[in-house]
């Protein structure tokens, strides 16, 4: 028996519906923000929230509940968690060979002073991670970054999540806005170049804001004209590529144009107050460490930079090159992204079809084709910087085993975000499919024009 989600099912008032709707919700902000749970706790207790609503209210059957958070879970297995899992690997690999200490030796002779390094770093190399992996892994990466030039863990993730806001729309080779083309019928171009006219008006003020957080006004005195020649740099690069060049290298082209007029200002232009505001960011590493916040990683642990030479550099940069490389080749050329693309699996999720026919619609009353499951075991962004990775290893001489044995070392620490990640689609999966979104979205969708400001917590 096919399912179509009613958006009023308490009584036809959408208003109530609405209200029950928003349980799930309410949940996972009470067990995180007020009982101080665990994140997988308070995930599984939502999605246990959820089914109870999508059974008991929106009359939903049991098979397809369950069956659709099981789809939600393995989409947050593979393939976000692959990518955040392959990022992370990648990374410890330069860690586990002794080039990231080059890395962070190279990022010095730029600049020694850590406002300026958290706008090359987080904005510049985040915005360029994002453009080529997304799915969370340009934070996960440069937060540890941070981290190691002395950021403390707080700081370091409020300064990397604020900084990822102004590539995320054209991240992972612009799959949000090729995504919104495909389901809305508008040329993704179309929709890139929009977005692309918006987005540099925020990016221009990012770093400023980037300064504000890790330094407050004082930083922002001293290094102003860095922060506002690099994220005009960003800004200008981003709506030239949006509009003219590529939408899928929207963010590739900013990134760069981002961190090239920072090192060419570098040259002429040294900032105040580097070794005051090295100092102080010392302060805050304490005072969160008294505050239970502490790096769980002895090797964020800040190290005395050393000299290196042009080789140590290029080693050190080959990940990060080899990430553009790859991600170009897959995603440009042609034939091979066709190639690629031929090897992507799709599966009718069990559960949620009767042979042809889909048993979950949606609110109009059509095939809800998100029950269709894309095994992209190829050409998906995990598999690409897995690829990386290797070829990482195998560049720095690694053997095998190690290579392997750092993989498993972060399949272990990363095991409780795994069942995070999972648990979240899955109570997205359900609340969507169950039509509790839809019932939400509506009845905010109510409020007129202040829809724009209340949309985003629905997101």
């Amino acid at each position: 028996m096919q399912f179509q989600p009613d958006i009023a099912p308490v009584n036809g008032s959408l208003f109530l519906s609405a209200l029950v709707a928003l349980l799930p919700l309410i949940t996972i902000f009470l067990t995180l923000g007020v009982l101080r749970w665990k994140a997988h706790w308070a995930g599984l207790s939502a999605v246990a929230v959820a089914a109870i609503v999508a059974i008991f209210v929106f009359k939903m059957p049991v098979g397809l509940t369950a069956m659709t958070a099981l789809q939600g879970a393995a989409f947050g297995i593979f393939p976000i968690t692959w990518i955040v899992l392959c990022a992370i690997w990648m990374y410890e690999l330069t860690v586990e060979s002794g080039h990231f200490e080059d890395l962070r030796a190279t990022f010095h002779m730029v600049s020694d002073d850590p406002r300026i390094l958290a706008i090359l770093i987080a904005f510049c190399f985040g915005g360029l991670m994002e453009a080529l992996a997304g799915f969370g892994a340009p934070v996960a990466i440069t937060g540890v970054m941070l981290m190691s030039i002395g950021y403390p863990p707080l700081r370091a993730a409020l300064t990397v999540l604020l900084a990822n806001t102004a590539p995320v729309a054209f991240g992972a080779i612009a799959t949000p806005i090729i995504t919104a083309g495909t389901l809305t019928g508008i040329p993704y171009q179309e929709i890139g170049a929009t977005i692309g006219h918006q987005t540099p008006l925020l990016a221009w003020f990012v770093p400023i804001l980037l300064v504000l957080i890790v330094d407050g006004k004082r930083g922002v005195k001293e290094v102003w004209p860095a922060a506002l020649v690099i994220g005009l740099a960003f800004a200008i690069a981003q709506w030239i590529s949006a509009t003219y060049l590529s939408v899928e290298l929207t963010d590739v082209v900013a990134a760069l144009a981002g961190l090239a007029a920072g090192v060419i200002l570098l040259r002429f232009w040294k900032p105040k107050g580097t070794a005051e505001a090295a100092e102080r960011l010392t302060a805050m590493k304490r005072t969160e460490a008294e505050e239970g916040f502490h790096s769980t990683n002895e090797d964020t642990e800040v190290k005395e930079v050393h000299k290196v030479n042009g080789g140590q550099v290029f080693m050190a940069l080959v990940p990060y090159l080899l990430v553009i490389l790859i991600f170009s080749v897959a995603k440009l050329v042609t034939p091979v992204k066709a190639w690629l693309n031929g090897t992507d699996v799709k599966i009718h999720w069990p559960g949620l079809w009767d042979g042809d026919t889909a048993l979950v619609l949606t609110g109009s009353g059509a095939p809800n084709t998100s029950t269709i499951y894309s095994f992209t075991w190829l050409s998906g962004p995990g598999t690409l910087l897995l690829i990386t990775g290797i070829l990482v290893g195998i560049i720095y001489k690694m053997s095998p085993s190690v290579m392997a044995n750092v993989f498993g070392r972060q399949v272990y620490k990363l095991r409780w975000t795994f069942l995070t990640i999972a648990s979240v689609l899955a109570l997205a999966y359900v609340m969507n499919f169950s039509g509790q979104t839809i019932t939400i979205g509506t009845w905010i969708a109510g409020a007129g024009a202040a829809f724009a400001f209340l949309s985003p917590i629905l997101g």
